[in-house]
């Protein structure tokens, strides 16, 4: 599984950062299609997250998974 991690800082307040986490679920899932999907999945969450911006993202094999 592959992840798009984005580091995202606060409008309001540009020293506040997290990291925000997204999975990509299947095993046929490469970095390249991480890369080329991860702009797309960058702008959608970056709309319906206004108050943040996106510093910057990278792709990279899934550390954790979800408890469920």
């Amino acid at each position: 599984m592959i992840e798009l991690v984005m580091s995202v800082c606060l409008i309001s307040a540009p020293d506040t950062c997290k990291d925000v986490n997204l999975s990509y679920m299947g095993d046929q899932v490469t970095p390249q299609q991480c890369m080329y999907h991860g702009q797309i999945t960058g702008s959608q969450w970056a709309a319906g997250n206004p108050g943040w911006r996106i510093a910057k993202w990278k792709c990279q094999a899934a550390r954790e998974f979800a408890k469920l």
